[in-house]
């Protein structure tokens, strides 16, 4: 069963010119260790970042909580599999408000796309919630 879906779109240079003024204090903020890391190393990492913003805007929708209610930036992370797939982690509030809504007896699990067309990058996050094993 759906549990939740997000979508965020956000402007690529607006990322950048946040980057620019802000630098590491945004960056340090808003992005854990390894989504800098990953955006650093990449050849469009604006793009990245830019993606990984809607990604965490996407998923706080998703949640049903917008960023709000305690839910931190950084409790909302995107790593990729060695495949390119990108994938969701929730930790702190972010976590804990999937656990509260995912229905006993069920495992959720948060889908994440990611895409971008400059000056655009784009989220989608469904959180399915499925049932554990008997």
């Amino acid at each position: 069963m759906i549990l939740g879906i997000g979508s965020d779109l956000a402007n690529i240079d607006r990322i950048g010119g946040v980057l620019e003024r802000h630098g590491d204090r945004f960056r340090n903020r808003v992005f854990t260790p390894i989504e800098q890391a990953t955006a650093e190393y990449r050849q469009q990492t604006v793009a990245t970042y830019a993606k990984r913003w809607a990604a965490k805007e996407a998923c706080s929708k998703a949640l049903g909580t917008g960023l709000r209610m305690g839910i931190a930036w950084k409790d909302m992370a995107v790593t990729n599999l060695p495949t390119g797939q990108p994938v969701m982690h929730l930790t702190g509030w972010a976590a804990e408000r999937l656990a509260s809504m995912t229905p006993p007896g069920h495992q959720a699990i948060v889908h994440v796309t990611l895409t971008d067309d400059h000056p655009w990058a784009q989220a989608f996050v469904v959180i399915e919630a499925n049932p554990t094993a008997v």
